[in-house]
Protein backbone atom coordinates (compact mmCIF):
# COMPACT_ATOMS: atom_id res chain seq x y z
CA UNK A 1 0.00 0.00 0.00
CA UNK A 2 1.42 3.36 -1.03
CA UNK A 3 2.07 5.85 1.80
CA UNK A 4 -0.18 8.87 2.20
CA UNK A 5 0.83 12.00 0.35
CA UNK A 6 0.77 14.06 3.55
CA UNK A 7 0.72 13.69 7.30
CA UNK A 8 -1.78 15.70 9.34
CA UNK A 9 -1.00 16.94 12.83
CA UNK A 10 -3.13 16.85 14.89
CA UNK A 11 -5.82 14.55 13.53
CA UNK A 12 -8.68 16.46 15.16
CA UNK A 13 -9.76 20.08 15.44
CA UNK A 14 -9.94 21.03 19.09
CA UNK A 15 -11.76 24.26 19.97
CA UNK A 16 -11.98 25.89 23.37
CA UNK A 17 -15.69 26.64 23.56
CA UNK A 18 -16.99 29.84 25.13
CA UNK A 19 -20.33 31.44 24.39
CA UNK A 20 -20.22 34.45 22.06
CA UNK A 21 -16.48 34.08 21.50
CA UNK A 22 -14.52 32.89 18.50
CA UNK A 23 -12.11 30.01 18.85
CA UNK A 24 -9.30 28.94 16.54
CA UNK A 25 -7.01 25.98 16.07
CA UNK A 26 -4.16 25.25 13.67
CA UNK A 27 -3.53 22.10 11.66
CA UNK A 28 -0.18 21.28 10.05
CA UNK A 29 0.13 19.41 6.76
CA UNK A 30 3.45 17.63 6.20
CA UNK A 31 4.57 16.69 2.69
CA UNK A 32 7.11 13.87 2.94
CA UNK A 33 7.18 13.22 -0.81
CA UNK A 34 9.44 14.63 -3.51
CA UNK A 35 6.45 16.03 -5.42
CA UNK A 36 4.38 19.18 -5.29
CA UNK A 37 1.13 18.39 -3.44
CA UNK A 38 -2.01 20.54 -3.65
CA UNK A 39 -4.61 20.52 -0.87
CA UNK A 40 -8.18 21.70 -0.39
CA UNK A 41 -10.23 21.90 2.82
CA UNK A 42 -13.97 21.19 2.93
CA UNK A 43 -16.43 21.11 5.82
CA UNK A 44 -19.98 19.98 6.50
CA UNK A 45 -20.76 23.37 8.14
CA UNK A 46 -19.29 26.15 5.99
CA UNK A 47 -21.28 28.86 7.79
CA UNK A 48 -19.83 27.95 11.18
CA UNK A 49 -16.14 28.02 10.23
CA UNK A 50 -13.59 30.14 8.41
CA UNK A 51 -10.45 28.47 7.03
CA UNK A 52 -7.24 30.22 5.98
CA UNK A 53 -5.94 29.14 3.59
CA UNK A 54 -8.52 26.65 2.34
CA UNK A 55 -6.38 25.68 -0.69
CA UNK A 56 -2.68 25.70 -1.38
CA UNK A 57 0.42 23.91 -2.62
CA UNK A 58 2.92 22.18 -0.33
CA UNK A 59 6.46 22.02 -1.66
CA UNK A 60 8.40 18.74 -1.49
CA UNK A 61 9.65 17.86 2.00
CA UNK A 62 7.88 20.92 3.42
CA UNK A 63 4.99 21.79 5.69
CA UNK A 64 1.99 24.09 5.48
CA UNK A 65 -0.34 25.26 8.26
CA UNK A 66 -3.99 26.23 7.96
CA UNK A 67 -6.07 27.86 10.67
CA UNK A 68 -9.72 27.08 11.33
CA UNK A 69 -11.79 29.67 13.20
CA UNK A 70 -15.13 28.72 14.69
CA UNK A 71 -17.53 31.65 14.70
CA UNK A 72 -18.96 32.86 17.99
CA UNK A 73 -21.87 30.66 19.07
CA UNK A 74 -24.93 31.84 20.98
CA UNK A 75 -25.99 28.45 22.33
CA UNK A 76 -24.13 25.50 23.76
CA UNK A 77 -24.33 22.31 21.66
CA UNK A 78 -26.05 19.35 23.27
CA UNK A 79 -23.57 17.42 25.42
CA UNK A 80 -20.86 19.77 24.12
CA UNK A 81 -20.66 17.77 20.91
CA UNK A 82 -20.69 18.81 17.28
CA UNK A 83 -21.12 16.45 14.36
CA UNK A 84 -19.18 18.82 12.11
CA UNK A 85 -16.41 17.24 10.09
CA UNK A 86 -13.63 18.46 7.84
CA UNK A 87 -12.26 16.81 4.72
CA UNK A 88 -8.68 17.35 3.55
CA UNK A 89 -8.23 16.54 -0.15
CA UNK A 90 -4.74 16.19 -1.61
CA UNK A 91 -3.34 15.40 -5.04
CA UNK A 92 0.02 15.55 -6.80
CA UNK A 93 0.46 18.53 -9.15
CA UNK A 94 3.18 19.37 -11.70
CA UNK A 95 6.49 20.82 -10.56
CA UNK A 96 6.34 24.59 -10.12
CA UNK A 97 2.56 24.78 -9.55
CA UNK A 98 1.53 27.80 -7.44
CA UNK A 99 -1.56 28.63 -5.39
CA UNK A 100 -2.85 30.82 -8.24
CA UNK A 101 -2.81 27.83 -10.61
CA UNK A 102 -5.31 25.81 -8.54
CA UNK A 103 -8.83 25.42 -9.92
CA UNK A 104 -11.84 23.56 -8.43
CA UNK A 105 -11.77 20.88 -11.15
CA UNK A 106 -8.30 19.86 -9.95
CA UNK A 107 -9.89 18.11 -6.95
CA UNK A 108 -12.72 16.46 -8.90
CA UNK A 109 -12.62 12.67 -9.01
CA UNK A 110 -14.34 12.81 -12.40
CA UNK A 111 -11.12 14.21 -13.87
CA UNK A 112 -9.46 10.83 -13.33
CA UNK A 113 -6.83 12.25 -10.99
CA UNK A 114 -5.84 10.37 -7.85
CA UNK A 115 -7.37 12.27 -4.94
CA UNK A 116 -6.53 11.32 -1.36
CA UNK A 117 -9.01 12.27 1.35
CA UNK A 118 -8.62 12.49 5.13
CA UNK A 119 -11.45 13.27 7.54
CA UNK A 120 -10.97 15.31 10.69
CA UNK A 121 -13.45 15.54 13.53
CA UNK A 122 -14.29 18.48 15.75
CA UNK A 123 -13.80 18.36 19.52
CA UNK A 124 -15.06 21.00 21.94
CA UNK A 125 -13.36 21.55 25.28
CA UNK A 126 -14.24 23.83 28.16
CA UNK A 127 -11.78 26.58 29.05
CA UNK A 128 -9.72 25.95 32.18
CA UNK A 129 -11.00 27.32 35.50
CA UNK A 130 -14.44 27.99 34.04
CA UNK A 131 -17.92 26.68 34.83
CA UNK A 132 -18.69 23.36 33.18
CA UNK A 133 -21.61 23.65 30.78
CA UNK A 134 -24.08 20.81 31.17
CA UNK A 135 -27.42 20.46 29.33
CA UNK A 136 -30.36 19.79 31.65
CA UNK A 137 -33.85 19.10 30.20
CA UNK A 138 -32.97 20.78 26.93
CA UNK A 139 -31.65 23.91 28.67
CA UNK A 140 -28.11 24.83 29.56
CA UNK A 141 -27.19 25.19 33.19
CA UNK A 142 -23.92 26.61 34.42
CA UNK A 143 -22.71 24.60 37.37
CA UNK A 144 -19.68 25.79 39.28
CA UNK A 145 -17.36 22.99 40.29
CA UNK A 146 -14.21 23.51 42.24
CA UNK A 147 -11.47 20.96 42.57
CA UNK A 148 -9.08 20.77 45.47
CA UNK A 149 -5.86 22.59 44.62
CA UNK A 150 -3.14 20.31 43.36
CA UNK A 151 0.33 21.76 43.14
CA UNK A 152 2.80 21.19 40.30
CA UNK A 153 0.07 20.11 37.91
CA UNK A 154 -1.33 21.91 34.93
CA UNK A 155 -5.08 22.56 34.74
CA UNK A 156 -6.95 19.76 33.07
CA UNK A 157 -9.48 20.76 30.44
CA UNK A 158 -12.66 18.77 30.35
CA UNK A 159 -12.95 17.13 26.94
CA UNK A 160 -16.18 15.97 25.40
CA UNK A 161 -16.61 12.44 23.99
CA UNK A 162 -15.36 12.01 20.44
CA UNK A 163 -17.58 11.22 17.51
CA UNK A 164 -17.44 7.52 16.68
CA UNK A 165 -15.40 6.24 13.73
CA UNK A 166 -18.56 4.74 12.25
CA UNK A 167 -20.13 8.19 12.03
CA UNK A 168 -17.01 9.49 10.32
CA UNK A 169 -17.42 6.96 7.51
CA UNK A 170 -21.00 8.01 6.73
CA UNK A 171 -21.53 10.00 3.55
CA UNK A 172 -22.22 13.66 4.21
CA UNK A 173 -22.50 16.76 2.09
CA UNK A 174 -19.12 18.42 2.35
CA UNK A 175 -18.84 22.02 1.25
CA UNK A 176 -15.73 24.05 0.49
CA UNK A 177 -14.78 26.14 3.50
CA UNK A 178 -15.04 29.90 3.14
CA UNK A 179 -12.05 32.18 2.97
CA UNK A 180 -12.67 35.95 2.64
CA UNK A 181 -9.43 36.19 0.68
CA UNK A 182 -10.99 34.03 -2.04
CA UNK A 183 -13.48 36.78 -2.88
CA UNK A 184 -10.71 39.30 -3.51
CA UNK A 185 -8.77 36.74 -5.54
CA UNK A 186 -11.81 35.98 -7.69
CA UNK A 187 -12.44 39.68 -8.26
CA UNK A 188 -8.82 40.18 -9.30
CA UNK A 189 -8.97 37.18 -11.66
CA UNK A 190 -12.23 38.50 -13.14
CA UNK A 191 -10.64 41.89 -13.72
CA UNK A 192 -7.64 40.26 -15.40
CA UNK A 193 -9.94 38.21 -17.63
CA UNK A 194 -11.84 41.34 -18.68
CA UNK A 195 -8.57 43.06 -19.62
CA UNK A 196 -7.46 40.02 -21.62
CA UNK A 197 -10.87 39.90 -23.33
CA UNK A 198 -10.55 43.54 -24.43
CA UNK A 199 -7.05 42.87 -25.76
CA UNK A 200 -8.33 39.82 -27.63
CA UNK A 201 -11.15 41.86 -29.20
CA UNK A 202 -8.65 44.51 -30.34
CA UNK A 203 -6.42 41.83 -31.83
CA UNK A 204 -9.36 40.24 -33.64
CA UNK A 205 -10.43 43.62 -35.02
CA UNK A 206 -6.91 44.27 -36.29
CA UNK A 207 -6.77 40.82 -37.90
CA UNK A 208 -10.11 41.44 -39.63
CA UNK A 209 -8.79 44.72 -41.04
CA UNK A 210 -5.64 42.99 -42.29
CA UNK A 211 -7.76 40.25 -43.85
CA UNK A 212 -9.94 42.78 -45.68
CA UNK A 213 -6.84 44.59 -46.95
CA UNK A 214 -5.37 41.29 -48.17
CA UNK A 215 -8.63 40.43 -49.98
CA UNK A 216 -8.65 43.81 -51.70
CA UNK A 217 -5.01 43.42 -52.72
CA UNK A 218 -5.76 39.96 -54.09
CA UNK A 219 -8.70 41.27 -56.14
CA UNK A 220 -6.53 44.08 -57.51
CA UNK A 221 -3.81 41.64 -58.55
CA UNK A 222 -6.37 39.39 -60.23
CA UNK A 223 -7.72 42.41 -62.13
CA UNK A 224 -4.22 43.43 -63.27
CA UNK A 225 -3.46 39.88 -64.42
CA UNK A 226 -6.69 39.80 -66.42
CA UNK A 227 -5.78 43.10 -68.15
CA UNK A 228 -2.30 41.86 -69.05
CA UNK A 229 -3.74 38.62 -70.40
CA UNK A 230 -6.18 40.49 -72.65
CA UNK A 231 -3.39 42.76 -73.98
CA UNK A 232 -1.20 39.79 -74.87
CA UNK A 233 -4.04 38.10 -76.75
CA UNK A 234 -4.76 41.31 -78.65
CA UNK A 235 -1.12 41.60 -79.73
CA UNK A 236 -1.11 38.05 -81.08
CA UNK A 237 -4.32 38.60 -83.02
CA UNK A 238 -3.21 41.88 -84.75
CA UNK A 239 -1.17 41.26 -88.07
CA UNK A 240 1.14 38.38 -88.93
CA UNK A 241 4.35 37.48 -87.20
CA UNK A 242 7.53 38.90 -88.80
CA UNK A 243 9.04 35.47 -89.54
CA UNK A 244 5.86 34.40 -91.28
CA UNK A 245 6.03 37.47 -93.55
CA UNK A 246 9.69 36.76 -94.38
CA UNK A 247 8.86 33.14 -95.17
CA UNK A 248 6.07 34.17 -97.56
CA UNK A 249 8.41 36.63 -99.28
CA UNK A 250 11.06 33.98 -99.86
CA UNK A 251 8.50 31.54 -101.24
CA UNK A 252 7.18 34.22 -103.57
CA UNK A 253 10.69 34.97 -104.90
CA UNK A 254 11.36 31.29 -105.47
CA UNK A 255 8.13 30.86 -107.37
CA UNK A 256 8.90 34.00 -109.39
CA UNK A 257 12.27 32.67 -110.51
CA UNK A 258 10.79 29.30 -111.27
CA UNK A 259 8.02 30.67 -113.42
CA UNK A 260 10.24 33.18 -115.26
CA UNK A 261 10.94 32.00 -118.91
Amino acid sequence: MAPDLIEIEPRELKFTFELKKQSSCTIQLINNTNSYVAFKIKTTSPKRYCVRPNTGVILPKSTCDFTVTMQAQRVVPADMQLRDKFLVQTTIVPYGTTDEDLVPSLFSKESGRQIEESKLRVVLVSPPHSPILQPINGAVKQELTYAAPVFNETPVMKETPLVSDQELTQDENLHPSHDPKDVDDLKQKLSNLEVKLLEAEKTMSKLREEKNAAVQEKEKLQHDIALLTRKCVARVQVGFPFLFVVFIALVSLALGYGLHP
